[in-house]
């Protein structure tokens, strides 16, 4: 498979995140109020919730409110993960399906930013602990995608990294 037609690979997973991304925003604008809650596992209701919570900024919250900053911190980082696969010297499918996740869930958030002001974050995990409860900060399917992509993307290149170093070590011969 030719390199241009290997990169068709980060559109197709980007959609998929994007399809999957909206359609639970979707849900969860449709079935629980702004700054509303529900334990669809009663049982779990402690440790996780889905929730209704707006998200005027970006990763943990941080530049609230700055609407313009986070759709351009969205646009940058698509620019740069495609200008990277284009750039790749060997387009691997592994790599362009965690970029794929990356741009899906950057694109996913950016419709949100553009569309309504926000993104929709719903997911909600907490912890009990001594009769206090210290929440993560709730998130969608598009952060998870961005930072999952993230996470493996770096622990792929790392061991390539490190395959190529022991390879320039062995001897010649």
């Amino acid at each position: 498979m030719n390199s241009l037609r290997r990169l068709a690979v980060i559109p197709a997973v980007a959609l998929i995140v994007v399809i999957l991304d909206q359609w639970t925003k979707g849900l969860i604008e449709a079935n629980i109020p702004l700054w509303g809650g529900f334990a669809p596992f009663p049982a779990l209701e402690p440790y996780f919730n889905l929730v209704h919570y707006p998200n005027t900024g970006v990763a943990f919250g941080m530049f609230a409110g700055r609407n313009t900053v986070s759709i351009l911190i969205n646009l940058a980082i698509i620019a740069g993960i495609l200008y990277f696969a284009y750039n790749l010297p060997e387009k691997k499918w592994p790599l362009l399906v965690l970029l794929g996740l990356i741009v899906g869930g950057a694109v996913g958030n950016l419709i949100d930013r553009v569309q309504i002001g926000h993104v929709t974050d719903f997911l909600l995990f907490s912890l009990p602990v001594n009769g206090r409860v210290y929440s993560f900060p709730a998130f969608n399917i598009a952060d998870s995608c961005v930072v999952v992509g993230t996470i493996l993307l770096g622990l792929v290149l790392l061991i390539q990294e490190g395959k190529t170093t022991d390879e320039s070590r062995e001897p010649a011969g």
